[in-house]
């Protein structure tokens, strides 16, 4: 027998009317060092998130419906730490911070959610602001493909096949997709990687990671 509804528990229908807002394509919802008073869950569309790297926009992520974002500015109450920018028309529930809190504690599965949500998010940016520290391309693009051969590498045989294409890549290392098609050939050369059509197979992650290691101590100590 199915417990009774609480007729005082919003509805996602009742939760849109309350808070949701509409957002049309190219419209930015805040910039990088604004101040922060509210967090995004998308109901619809997909937005992204960009930060400034060495004088240029860099792409951080591209979120899909389900997805939110902002929340560290009404957790911490620091400046935004990225710029969020719709790409397509959205639909969002924008939530203030006792909004937000009383959702906390109102609902201990959604709690449990963020908090697994947030700790994988922040493993991810500490990897990808790390990728974009590196000052040579070729670095950032062995060091992307050696994180994305542990975070979503699928085994092929032998080795680990990566599905992605170039311009995701080339968005990720903040570099043009032509450049890193440059990059890739280097690797295909040295015969550590395989580049295919939507994917990148690499033979040993083993040989990549000695790589990898050398580039770290050619950047640091110099070639």
């Amino acid at each position: 027998m199915s417990s009774p509804k609480d007729p005082n528990r919003p509805t996602p229908t009742g939760m849109f009317e309350r808070f949701g807002e509409n957002y049309t394509a190219g419209t930015v919802l805040f910039r990088e060092g604004d101040p922060g008073k509210h967090m995004y869950v998308i109901q619809s569309g997909r937005i992204e998130l960009t930060r400034r790297v060495r004088g240029k926009e860099a792409h951080l992520a591209t979120l899909p419906a389900g997805e939110f974002f902002g929340e560290m500015a009404i957790i911490n109450k620091h400046p935004r730490s990225a710029t969020a920018t719709a790409l397509e028309d959205s639909h969002l529930l924008v939530l203030d911070a006792r909004t937000f809190e009383a959702m906390i504690r109102g609902n201990a599965e959604i709690a449990i959610r963020m908090i697994k949500k947030l700790a994988a998010r922040l493993a991810q940016a500490n990897s990808q602001v790390e990728t974009l520290l590196k000052q040579d391309l070729n670095h950032r693009i062995v060091h992307q493909l050696r994180v994305l051969a542990d975070s979503r590498g699928q085994s092929d045989g032998p080795g680990v096949r990566i599905d992605i294409s170039i311009d995701e890549l080339a968005e990720t290392v903040a570099a043009t997709p032509k450049d890193v098609v440059d990059g890739l050939e280097r690797l295909e050369k040295a015969r550590l990687i395989d580049k295919q059509p939507g994917s990148i197979f690499i033979a040993e992650v083993g040989k990549l990671a000695e790589f990898l290691e050398f580039l770290e101590m050619k950047e640091r100590f110099g070639s």
